[in-house]
């Protein structure tokens, strides 16, 4: 306090300021949840599953650079029609194989010629007598691919420990008149393909039910459906590899909408279409993929009528897509990836005020604190399985409505 004389003998207190920045503790964050590089306690469990890396499409007789979980790597594929996923420099001398020919057998290194197959083998070493006697001693980085559902998936983590591909019930059992479809334009996003902060600040979004109302509806005018205005009734659950968020708006007809939207691991989003078009089960599936520390992309698979139709989810404001928009506009209509981005590249959780209903985002980094602890002590992560009879994962994700 400070002192003031408003007339002999008098002394009136004035305040002083509190709660101004200065002095303000460097913000920190859960380094353990958000940094996905190899060593670290995240990027060891997240290397523990399978991970979307590409379209199918994506992989060529031209190589393709992608980067993943911090990881810079070379995508082809042989003309025998293999996939391949490498260690971007030839184990001889360095020299990026984005540079190498693609041949039947693999992909040949530009500066010396040594050629190499989708798991790594040395074949040739054209400059040496013999092709190279002792080529077999080579072996080229590399990680296991597979296809599935228009995607190509790739295994980062221990052999020994390399689980079989999961498949889902809500993408292996289709309605009449459907057909699944991929898509790598990171629906769900709200922004562009690739997203310039942590995957987490994503992830978490998932369970983050009550933005819909203020974000989505109130703030940047109804972005889906007037019903998805209506603020909801929400409980959170876990699940063995999910947490659920349950809510319930009134309908103008008396009915109720049940909407259950899940955040399942490693890194699924399983939300259904927000825009009502159709009403049961969860239409479709996205996997955050985290490129590194700092941005990430999202891939789907969906169950459409029409080619294109996930695309055509793609939010758009004043009739614009995303990339489409002014930054007065980014401004007056902010969407998901606003609300991410603008939290810095990796939010400062230390400065966090949780509350109420962030609930779901809590009970999200429990299950997550619980998959860290179950690796750091030997053990595997919920979600993955070494059975190739496993039935398909089920979600009870959806849109459903209740009289």
């Amino acid at each position: 306090m400070t002192q003031a004389h408003a007339q002999p003998g008098k002394v009136i207190p004035i305040a002083v300021d509190t709660g101004t920045a200065y002095g303000r503790p460097a913000p920190t964050y859960r380094r353990e949840l958000a940094e996905v590089g190899a060593g670290t306690p995240m990027g060891e469990l997240l290397r523990r599953y399978w991970h979307p890396i590409g379209l199918c499409a994506d992989a060529t007789e031209i190589p393709r650079k992608v980067r993943v979980l911090g990881e810079d790597l070379i995508l082809f594929r042989d003309k025998q029609g293999r996939p391949g996923l490498v260690y971007p420099h030839c184990a001889h001398r360095g020299t990026s194989l984005y540079y190498g020919k693609v041949e039947e057998q693999g992909i040949r290194c530009c500066y010396h010629g040594w050629l190499f197959d989708v798991q790594g083998h040395c074949l040739d070493q054209p400059c040496e007598p013999g092709g190279g006697k002792a080529r077999d001693r080579v072996r080229q980085p590399w990680y296991p691919v597979q296809e599935q559902y228009g995607l190509i998936w790739a295994y980062m983590g221990p052999p020994e420990k390399k689980p079989v591909l999961p498949r889902y019930e809500c993408l292996e059992t289709l309605d009449e008149g459907e057909f699944l479809e991929a898509d790598d334009n990171s629906i769900g996003g709200g922004g562009p393909r690739i997203i310039e902060c942590n995957w987490l600040q994503h992830y978490e979004n998932l369970v983050d039910t009550f933005h819909v109302v203020i974000l989505h509806a109130s703030f940047s005018g109804t972005q889906f459906v007037p019903e998805m205005a209506v603020m909801p009734q929400v409980t959170w659950d876990t699940q063995e590899m999910s947490v659920r968020a349950i809510s319930l708006r009134k309908l103008p007809d008396g009915r109720t909408l049940r909407r259950i939207s899940e955040a399942g691991l490693p890194t699924l989003r399983i939300i259904p279409n927000p825009k009502l078009g159709r009403f049961g089960r969860v239409e479709s599936l996205g996997w955050v993929l985290p490129i590194d520390d700092h941005s990430f992309r999202i891939y789907v698979v969906g169950r459409v009528r029409e080619q294109g139709e996930l695309a055509r989810m793609r939010t758009r404001m004043n009739g614009k897509l995303w990339e489409e928009m002014s930054e007065e506009e980014h401004q007056r209509y902010p969407n998901d990836v606003e609300a991410m981005v603008s939290q810095g590249v990796i939010a400062k959780h230390s400065e966090e005020h949780l509350a109420t209903s962030d609930r779901g985002l809590v009970m999200l980094r429990r299950l997550l604190e619980k998959q860290l602890a179950a690796v750091r002590d030997g053990q595997d992560p919920a979600g993955v399985s070494f059975d190739p009879g496993a039935p398909p994962v089920h979600f009870t994700a959806g849109n459903y409505l209740v009289d």
